[in-house]
């Protein structure tokens, strides 16, 4: 039907033509046409070679030259092969530039074409403390395994008028790739360690092994593997202890420490507390914000490694041996440029702890950007990042360093790594989550606060896109996290923990 109508329309102009200059066939039409269709030609054949040329010195050649094969490769020029040996090549490379593999894409001269005023991204933990009119310390911790810790501290608030040091004490511990800087970026008024300084509060701000500010051992090199050999299990079995043991040293040992911890801050707690338990008689209380410990329904994309977590040689090849993503050059001038980027999200894409953590766009304070891309990611062992990663493939299993049956029966002594045996934590415990978590999921936090002994309560923040890293930055974090955590830091246990205490004990 339509070719009949086609053939009926060139009828018409045919003889509507016909009519008007006398001639069976208009030429100026045909003309016309052939004109245009070949300046149509031209210009897609044109087009066609200069977008050929682009891709080929912009993408093809920068690909091949990247992976190091061209079209006369033994695969093809296609296929797993070149990949895995380009990418052995690569770290090769770096090995032999003695380079870090994250460092070596970065640019050797950096050009920065924006002027930040804002003096604050080179800071410090405590020059930013110091710069919003509080006292900071400084205090230097080693672990029994040798490990030179620095941990800094607010001591009182920069609104009292005699300066003397609270009884009341709380230790703030950062999460995975975080540092103590983590706690105050946000401000005085949004800040947890300043919001817990002006209500009275003697705050110390943890570091772990192999960040920013606890980069040092007493023998060992920090480029070595020999450094990075931990993960959170060591943390918890010296690093945390040893920050515990020298407050209470300061203050004296009747001292009672509140814990608040974030992410990796709360499994260092929960390995600590079920393995050796007289922290528990220790501490006073804990208050686990995004609490990580069963990792059965996460949708970060660590969850991608958990199918290579038993292959621990290949995931060490694949994320480097030793300090997985560090602070490097790349960042520091992400971090500087970032006042030039109109999508910040480009921004936020490049740095590691937003793409294992998730964003949330309602709660993020585009503010910070810049300062916080100037301190995170502050430094992590791949060796962690492999442990979370075989907590994933082992769903339901809370447990230590998996070494594989031969290396867990020379570790362990059996072909299992040994659970954490959560029901000997007796401390009483705060859980915080939300319903839009990446790695600490509801079903997974509920699943954790019924094998707790003494639960203080589960609160769950009243916001459905509420993220794992909204409880450090969210513009409105005080009102829905801090708010609360400050009303359960007063009364150290809740109402219904003490009535369900009665009712048990008068049974």
């Amino acid at each position: 039907m339509k070719l009949i109508i086609a053939l009926f329309m060139l009828i018409v102009l045919i003889q509507y033509t016909e009519s008007r200059h006398f001639g069976w066939f208009p030429q100026n039409l045909v003309e016309t046409f052939t004109n245009k269709t070949a300046q149509i030609s031209n210009y897609v054949r044109t087009k066609g070679r200069s977008l050929k040329q682009f891709y080929v010195q912009n993408v093809r050649n920068k690909i091949t030259s990247y992976f190091g094969y061209n079209s006369s490769s033994p695969d093809g020029g296609g296929g797993p092969t070149r990949i895995k040996k380009g990418f052995g090549d690569y770290v090769g490379e770096a090995q032999v530039k003695n380079q870090k593999v994250f460092d070596a894409i970065a640019p050797e001269k950096i050009e920065y074409m924006c002027n930040n005023d804002d003096p604050s991204i080179h800071m410090a933990t405590p020059q930013l403390i110091a710069s919003h009119g509080y006292v900071s310390e400084s205090h230097t911790i080693v672990t029994e395994d040798g490990y030179i810790l620095t941990v800094h501290r607010i001591p009182y608030s920069r609104n009292v008028s005699n300066r003397e040091v609270p009884r009341k004490t709380v230790l703030l511990h950062h999460g995975l790739l975080g540092s103590s800087a983590d706690w105050i970026m946000a401000g005085p008024e949004k800040g947890l360690g300043y919001i817990l300084s002006d209500a009275g509060y003697d705050v110390w701000l943890a570091n772990v092994r192999g960040n920013t500010y606890s980069r040092a051992h007493i023998t060992l090199k920090p480029d070595s593997f020999e450094f990075w050999n931990f993960t959170f299990h060591e943390v918890s079995q010296h690093d945390l202890p040893a920050v515990i043991d020298y407050i209470m040293e300061v203050k004296g040992w009747d001292v009672k420490i509140n814990y608040i911890g974030h992410s990796m801050g709360t499994t260092i707690l929960f390995a600590l507390l079920s393995t050796k338990t007289h922290y528990n008689k220790v501490l006073r209380a804990g208050f686990a914000l995004a609490p990580v410990a069963f990792m059965t329904d996460i949708r970060s994309p660590i969850r991608l490694l958990a199918k290579y977590s038993d292959n621990l040689e290949y995931l060490l090849k694949l994320l480097g041996t030793n300090e997985f993503l560090p602070q490097n050059s790349v960042l520091r001038w992400l971090s500087k440029h970032a006042c030039e980027i109109n999508h910040y999200e480009e921004a936020i894409c490049e740095n590691s702890l937003f793409i294992l953590c998730g964003h949330d766009e309602q709660q993020f304070n585009r503010s910070l950007l810049p300062i916080i891309l100037g301190h995170v990611p502050a430094g992590a062992s791949t060796k962690t990042l492999v442990h979370y990663a075989q907590e994933i493939r082992n769903a339901g299993r809370f447990q230590q360093f998996d070494y594989g049956p031969e290396g867990n029966l020379k570790e362990y002594g059996s072909f299992d790594p040994p659970q954490y045996p959560l029901h000997k934590i007796t401390l009483p415990i705060a859980l915080f989550g939300s319903e839009n978590d990446w790695l600490a999921s509801d079903v997974d936090v509920t699943n954790l606060y019924v094998q707790l002994a003494n639960p203080i309560d589960h609160y769950i923040v009243p916001l459905k896109t509420f993220n794992h890293i909204d409880f450090l930055w969210a513009k409105d974090a005080k009102k829905l996290v801090f708010d609360k955590l400050l009303q359960m830091l007063e009364e150290g246990v809740s109402r219904t923990h003490f009535e369900s205490d009665f009712s048990i004990n008068n049974i």
